[in-house]
Formats: structure tokens, C-alpha cells, sequence
């Protein structure tokens, strides 16, 4: 009896590393994530039209009624079609390159912790120089970036919502900072659910009261990301801002939203 239960258990744990180790797993769950993420957005959206309190968080200088369902509708095909003919392709042959293994052992809270903030802040300088060039090569920004700047007011869904290119090379630099830094698996998991809220609270349109960027003064959140769309020359890490003071990129959203606010009542 005890044997037939270790087989059963072995078969059981076979199983579920299957599972995990499966090359088309990670590009699903990044898909599955990013729509469960954007889920409570949607609702704010759709309560925006009738509640003051909701409208209120929204971010000021003009941005207007929160989007309609049909351009979440519209945006969902757009981000499925790039995720099936482009990230989840590239995503196994990713996998099967590297030929991951399981570690019999969870990694330490402090490893763990540490692995993740290494990687945000890797994940952090390369985007910012990917973005900085993307903006200032024009084919670049023509073939790969132009895309993502059709939302001059972003929205959750819209994070996502970018050329193939564009997704590729950003899925890159997030698998490529973790295999850098040799993360446990455990850490490489927490960076890229972490990675996919951060980007959608950036391109959310609200400055909600329990906003990330409230509680770190050193993050920039949805209105420093929201300026970047509006005016396209400044403020170009994702999260963080200290690339962006280091080369004089940065802008402050909330005195750039009070003069736009500011005309607008003048007229």
C-alpha cells in the first residue's frame, strides 16, 4: 500500500511539472493575468458615466469620459491576435531553448525579495533605453512604437495594446533581466505577475488614492506614464523615476495636468 501511494504521488508530481514546464504556459497565464488585471478597471470605466466619486480619480487635463465598452472590445481582439500569432509562438521556442528545471526548494522571503527588486530595476534601465531609442530613431518609432501612441489617453487594456515587434522585444527584456540575474523560478514568476499590475495601473487613467506611486515617492504610476502619452518627449522609464531626472527626461505630471486644467478654465 505504501508503495502504490509513493507511485501515485510521483505520478502526481510528474504531472503537475509537466504542467508547469510546459512551453506554452507562460505566454497564457501573461495573457490570462493581464485580462484579470485589467478586470476591476473595467468596471471603474463602466461606473464612470454615473458616479462623481469615480470620475473624481480620474486623471485631470482634459482626458475626458472614461473609454466606452466597445473600444475595451476592440482593444481585446487587437491584444489576443498579437498574443496567438506572435508572443505565445516566441514565448515556447523561449522556453524550449532554455530547457528550465524545477528546483526541489522555494527560495528564502529575503531571496525572493531581492531577486524581484533586481529585476525591476534591470527591467527598469533597459526599457528605459529601448524607449528613449524608440522615440528618438524615427523608423524605429514608425515601425515599432507608433502603434502603442494611437491611445493619446490610455486605458488598463491598452498597456498590451502594441505592434508584435513591440511586444517581442518587451517580452525579451523582461525574461532576458531575470535569466541575467539567475532568479529562482519562484522570483521570475512574482516579477511578471508584478511587471503585467504595474503596467496596467500605468495606463490606467486614474490617480487612485491607493496607488503605488502614493506610497513610493520613487515610482512615477499612471499620471507620470499618462504625461509620456500626452506629449511624448519626457518621462520615458515605466516605473521608476530616477533614469528620467539622471537625464533630464523627466517632467512632473501633476504641474503639467494643473497648467493644461488651468487654460482650459480660462477659455
Amino acid at each position: 500500500w505504501s508503495d502504490l501511494t509513493q507511485d501515485s504521488v510521483g505520478k502526481k508530481l510528474s504531472g503537475h511539472q509537466q504542467v508547469l514546464l510546459s512551453p506554452y504556459l507562460a505566454a497564457s497565464c501573461a495573457f490570462l493575468t493581464h485580462l484579470a488585471l485589467c478586470a476591476p478597471f473595467l468596471v471603474l470605466d463602466a461606473l464612470g458615466g454615473v458616479c462623481q466619486r469615480v470620475r473624481s480619480w480620474r486623471i485631470a487635463a482634459g482626458s475626458g469620459p472614461p473609454p466606452s465598452l466597445w473600444k475595451w472590445y476592440e482593444c481585446f481582439w487587437r491584444v489576443l491576435f498579437k498574443y496567438a500569432t506572435a508572443v505565445l509562438p516566441a514565448a515556447a521556442v523561449f522556453q524550449l531553448l532554455r530547457s528550465p528545471s524545477l528546483p526541489e526548494l522555494a527560495p528564502s522571503c529575503w531571496r525572493l525579495s531581492v531577486e524581484v527588486v533586481a529585476c525591476f530595476l534591470l527591467f527598469d534601465t533597459f526599457f528605459f533605453i529601448w524607449h528613449y531609442c524608440m522615440h528618438r530613431v524615427p523608423w524605429l518609432y514608425r515601425a515599432v512604437h507608433q502603434m502603442h501612441h494611437q491611445h493619446h489617453v490610455p486605458f488598463a487594456l491598452a498597456a498590451q495594446d502594441a505592434s508584435s515587434a513591440e511586444l517581442l522585444s518587451l517580452l525579451l527584456l523582461a525574461l532576458g533581466s531575470a535569466w541575467m540575474l539567475g532568479c529562482h523560478p519562484l522570483s521570475e514568476a512574482l516579477f511578471h505577475f508584478l511587471n503585467s499590475w504595474l503596467a496596467v495601473e500605468d495606463h490606467c487613467g486614474y490617480n487612485l488614492p491607493w496607488a503605488l506611486h502614493r506610497l513610493l515617492p520613487c515610482m512615477g504610476g499612471a499620471p507620470f506614464h499618462q504625461t509620456h502619452h500626452k506629449k511624448q518627449r519626457n518621462n520615458f522609464a515605466p516605473y521608476f523615476t530616477h533614469w528620467d531626472h539622471l537625464f533630464g527626461t523627466y517632467i512632473a505630471p501633476q504641474s503639467h495636468f494643473r497648467k493644461r486644467h488651468d487654460r482650459t478654465v480660462m477659455k
